[in-house]
């Protein structure tokens, strides 16, 4: 039963895992795409009203936050002994043990649709709707996957 329930949980990792990527994929994509979009657009009054979408243009003056490198790299100029301090805190927070847990699946298995189906009802897709975009993201989950030839993990707490 334990060995069951087991099964259970990694299979529903590999399914969520293997979404994520074309999801991320897709998402990376419209990220990159929409400030592209934005800077194409010219407002002549600084405003457009449309008979389905708006537009507008408003300028703000806000102060940028300083880069952390930078900021510290200054303080180490201006104050070396507790820049010292600072850069030795700094190394030993990042020298912290990261514990991942590797996962996949067996050489010649695989899952089937309806492992993807309970993750994608997991999220709060219908049924319908699932099987809908099952297909592609499958389709696209596997292409990508053939490109990264890799082992997967997920960082735990």
């Amino acid at each position: 039963m334990a060995n069951e329930q087991l099964e259970r949980q990694v299979i529903e990792l590999v399914a969520a895992d293997r979404f994520a990527v074309p999801v991320k994929s897709i998402a990376g994509k419209l990220d990159r795409m929409k400030p592209k979009l934005a800077n194409a657009i010219t407002l002549p009054s600084g405003r457009y009203t449309g008979q389905r979408v708006y537009a507008r243009v408003e300028f703000e003056d806000k102060l940028k936050a300083r880069a952390i490198t930078a900021a510290v790299a200054e303080f180490c100029e201006e104050h070396p002994v507790y820049g010292e301090l600072l850069t030795k805190k700094i190394e030993d927070q990042r020298s912290q043990r990261e514990t991942r847990l590797y996962f996949g699946v067996r050489e010649g298995c695989r899952l089937t649709s309806d492992d993807y189906l309970g993750v994608m009802s997991s999220l709060g897709f219908t049924e319908t709707q699932a099987r809908a975009l099952y297909a592609p993201l499958i389709e696209t989950s596997r292409a990508i996957g053939k490109k990264r030839d890799e082992e997967r993990s997920v960082m735990l707490d």
